[in-house]
């Protein structure tokens, strides 16, 4: 995904105000920046503009919309990595790593609890985005060699997870057919100390079904690829995909974009730092093997019309795998236990209902086999120590889906996502709404769609959708699938937001079939084909299968079927309302975080680097809820920032206010407005901010800025061109007179400080107080840097700590954030001391001065970057700093500076 390219020529700020003189070209990178906020047509148009530029970020205030470039882009080094930490939000362009450090930034200054929700389509960057942050605070954040364990397991769980629960789909090759929520819990001092992982709604009917063109869970290939010869005999596997039924449904076994060999070797060394035994594998491997032979198994009938299996050879495989009699085996594939007067006895089965107990099983171990390996993942990242600790949550979780044929899965899905929609714009409303009493603002009500009566026709008690389907499921007699749907019109076929073919209009009904029930969900219809909702939602498997696995000599198997269950004679939940309380639960936990939210989007179906499908988007932007939380986000103010950065930036722009305001921030940005014009109905001020209503009112202070800057420049090199004549007429006045300033400054060197009576006041040019950053380690302390005729001096009040000829003035580096950074480059021998690094409050003043001195116009670099601090023992560090096109990583060392990285930039 690719990095901001948005500093021009003039290497104007690439923060968010200074990157707005290129909004022709590529658009803004905050949508509520957009004039026309509440079209949609504007909304895709600066979208495509940004992709087009291979700027995959933008923000909608704090949610980050990313597009999938579909190519590798050199954005996410160690470098990029370093360029983002520890820097304010908006002063650097969208990018995850912005999210990643401000949710970790608040947490660590305040103590509290974060979440990321990333949502999007299958194929929109999900899972990639969840690994970008995860790599993210494993670079970035405190380690120790105990912590990197930690660390390691983190995001080693991710390529065991992913070839446990995703797959290719007909629109993306790795799919999460499962959600995902991770905990990463931190300790006191900022370091990731443990994890916890949540698992939600895996796709078990994969394991036994794929449509064309897709394939089943990742392991089973990566297994037949990369298992050596003696594992695959010992399992009694061919390496042959072909030869197993549940691995051809789809037809594409092999696939271009994945290596299975060599994701089987990340797989395997991912199990060793996870802390697997050799046990666990064995027996893991093992239930893999067996879901294969399963499906390999025969049913034939009869004479009685019964189910027999006449090839013995996969059951043989199963009953050695999984450690259970085959007899037993068998019978319990053929056979039901049923109760008749009082007594169970074994019922035998037609082959339909033969092929379903076997499929049955093979849906019920894998899914437990995964639940068992979260809940093993879970044990490695746990953190034993009992002190509190803060936590950042991540949620990688299916988007909307709407396929051609939508079933079960579907409806659990969308249902999914229509309680994150509403968490989101409730928690958006929150944080508008706690913003403005902060700030003393009067809160203007916004009008939204309330997405609460679609969640209520789902999930309502007695009345809902959810609890209709388990009363088909669990009442005596004969259910159907037909009966449920009966049952929905009986129930909630008054709802607006529901609808049958009988139920339908004459126009509506041709789209509709006599199976099929619709949804007007917030993102738009879906319609859903009731067949398979009881069977799916029963997820029944008969006593005696049951028995049989709870006895099995496979450890996993035996911890995932527990003896215990046959004692309870209660039905089970069923899926749906598994999933609902699961999801009600996870709603909590998310409630009681605060949030930051990235949107994904897919460009296009064919995942072709740069196409940008327009239809396609839409529809996404439509069912991602973002031009709903456009509307919300910017029903109140396009634009705010506190009144000490909006002055700072926008000072030379008042004659009141520049160069320098004197008094509180507040009334100098109240006197700097009043001078631009600002009519009343286009600002409030808050107590710590200004809030500018409309985007045209910000641009056209931009403009006026960027106006002023260039002034500004014209007139210091006229003003430099004039001391250059007035230094030649004093040089001819005061030829051979010696002013003995420089031998004053030494001697107050030596002397307490006193004021400016042991220096002569026109040995002073220019004094400003700076933060010194030493060498060693990047330690702050308190200096003036003074400024005379021939040399600069950095000054402990009356001790001179470093002498800078101005003949040795290499250059100047400025940081391009607020943060005041400058770099004075000298070169290191006897005689100096080597680069200064300081922090001033009057960069520009500073500068100016320095250059006019030096008498070297063509010194200074902005730079974009801050320094970065890292200490590490002894007296060690590092900064980044951008010069020119390259990003450079320097590491302060025993007193040397030095450049140990270069990397070019996108």
């Amino acid at each position: 995904m690719p990095a901001e390219k948005e500093e021009v020529e003039d290497n104007t700020d690439e923060n968010m105000e200074g990157a707005l003189i290129a909004r022709d070209r590529v658009g803004v990178q905050d949508f509520v920046l957009l004039d026309s906020h509440t079209s949609e047509t504007a909304f895709l148009n600066n979208l495509r503009k940004r992709y087009q530029e291979n700027l995959i970020y933008t923000y909608i205030g704090t949610l980050l919309v990313s597009v999938n470039p579909y190519k590798e882009l050199d954005i996410y080094t160690v470098t990029q990595m370093q360029l983002y930490r520890g820097v304010n939000f908006f002063e650097l362009p969208p990018h995850l790593y912005a999210i990643a450090d401000n949710a970790y930034r608040v947490m660590c200054s305040e103590y509290n609890n974060h979440f990321i929700l990333i949502s999007g389509e299958s194929g929109a960057g999900k899972t990639e985005a969840s690994k970008k942050i995860l790599q993210y605070y494993a670079v970035t954040c405190p380690t120790t060699e105990q912590l990197q364990i930690v660390r390691d397991r983190l995001l080693l769980s991710n390529p065991v997870l992913e070839a446990f629960g995703n797959a290719k789909t007909l629109r993306n090759d790795n799919s999460s057919r499962f959600g995902k929520y991770m905990d990463i819990q931190f300790d006191f001092k900022g370091a990731p100390v443990g994890g916890h992982i949540l698992s939600y709604l895996i796709e078990k009917s994969r394991v036994v079904h794929q449509n064309h063109g897709e394939r089943n869970f990742h392991i089973f290939y990566q297994l037949l690829e990369g298992g050596d010869k003696d594992l695959l005999c010992w399992l009694g596997l061919e390496r042959n995909p072909q030869k197993y039924a549940y691995l051809i449904q789809g037809r594409c076994a092999k696939v271009f974009s994945i290596n299975d060999k060599n994701d089987w070797k990340i797989v395997r060394k991912a199990f060793s730092i996870i802390d697997f035994t050799e046990k666990d594998i064995e027996h893991l491997f093992g239930i893999v093997a067996s879901v294969l032979h399963l499906g390999n198994i025969q049913f034939e009938e009869d004479s009685n019309g019964h189910a027999i299996i006449r090839d013995g050879t996969q059951i043989k495989w199963i009953s050695k795998l999984l450690g259970v009699h085959l007899s037993i085996l068998q019978e319990s594939l053929t056979h039901r236990k049923i109760e008749a007067r009082s007594e169970e006895v074994l019922s035998p089965l037609n082959v339909d209902l033969a092929f379903y107990a076997r499929d049955a099983v093979a849906k019920a171990i894998y899914g437990r086999t995964f639940t068992w390996l979260v809940n093993k993942i879970n044990g490695s990242l746990a953190n034993k120590d009992s002190t509190r600790k803060t936590v950042i949550g991540l949620l990688d979780i299916y988007g909307f889906e709407v396929l051609d044929t939508n079933s079960f899965e579907q409806f659990c899905i969308n249902y999914c996502n229509e309680k994150l929609q509403q968490l989101l714009i409730e928690m958006t409303l929150k944080a508008e709404q706690e913003e403005y009493e902060l700030e003393g603002i009067e809160w203007e009500p916004i009008p939204y769609f309330n997405n609460k009566i679609i969640c209520d026709l789902v999930e309502q008690k007695h009345k809902g959708i959810i609890s209709i389907l388990d009363e088909e499921c669990l009442r005596p007699g004969e259910a159907t699938d037909l009966s449920f749907l009966e049952k929905l019109e009986e129930k909630v076929g008054d709802h607006a937001h529901f609808v049958t073919r009988k139920l339908a209009d004459q126009k509506t009904r041709k789209s509709i079939d006599w199976v099929d029930f619709r949804l007007l969900h917030y993102a738009g219809e879906v319609t859903y084909c009731a067949v398979g909702f009881l069977e799916k939602n029963n997820d029944l498997l008969y006593r005696n299968l049951k028995e049989v696995l709870c006895n099995s000599k496979n450890g996993i198997i035996r911890e995932c079927f527990l003896l215990s269950e046959l004692d309870n004679r209660r039905r089970p939940e069923t899926v749906a309302t598994q999933f609902k309380n699961s999801l009600m639960s996870l709603i909590e936990i998310l409630m009681s975080k605060e949030p930051s939210y990235v949107r994904c989007i897919k460009p296009n179906e064919n995942k072709e680097p740069g196409k940008f499908d327009d239809y396609l988007i839409r529809h996404q932007v439509k069912y991602l809820g973002l031009m709903e939380h456009l509307r919300v986000r910017r029903a109140g103010f396009a634009y705010r920032r506190k009144y000490e950065l909006f002055l700072q930036r926008y000072k030379s722009l008042c004659p009141a206010t520049w160069p320098h305001w004197h008094g509180p921030a507040a009334e100098g940005v109240e006197r700097l407005i009043k001078h631009i014009g600002y009519k009343p109905e286009e600002y409030k001020l808050g107590r710590t901010k200004i809030f500018i209503r409309f985007p045209k009112t910000l641009f056209a202070t931009e403009d006026a800025f960027e106006f002023r800057k260039h002034l500004l420049v014209s007139r210091l090199q006229a003003k430099y061109k004039g001391c250059l004549g007035k230094r030649e007429y004093q040089k001819k006045r005061e030829a051979g007179r010696s002013s003995g300033t420089e031998d004053s400054l030494l001697q107050a060197s030596r002397a307490p400080w006193q004021g400016e009576t042991l220096i002569p006041p026109r040995c002073f040019q220019y004094v400003t107080p700076v933060i010194k950053y030493d060498r060693n380690g990047f330690k702050p302390r308190d200096r003036l840097l003074v400024l005379t005729q021939s040399s600069a001096y950095v000054v402990e009040m009356a001790k001179i700590k470093q002498k800078i000829d101005y003949a040795t003035l290499k250059g100047i580096s400025t940081s391009n954030l607020s943060d005041g950074i400058v770099v004075i480059h000298v070169p290191e021998d006897n005689k100096q001391k080597g680069d200064a690094i300081l922090q001033c409050e009057h960069v520009f003043e500073t500068v100016t001065k320095l250059c006019m001195l030096a008498n070297k116009q063509s010194l200074v670099k902005v730079v974009q970057g801050s320094l970065q601090f890292r200490i590490g023992s002894g007296k060690e560090g590092t900064m980044v700093f951008t010069v020119g096109q390259e990003p450079q990583v320097f590491k302060a060392k025993n007193g040397q500076l030095t450049v140990v990285s270069t990397q070019a930039k996108s």
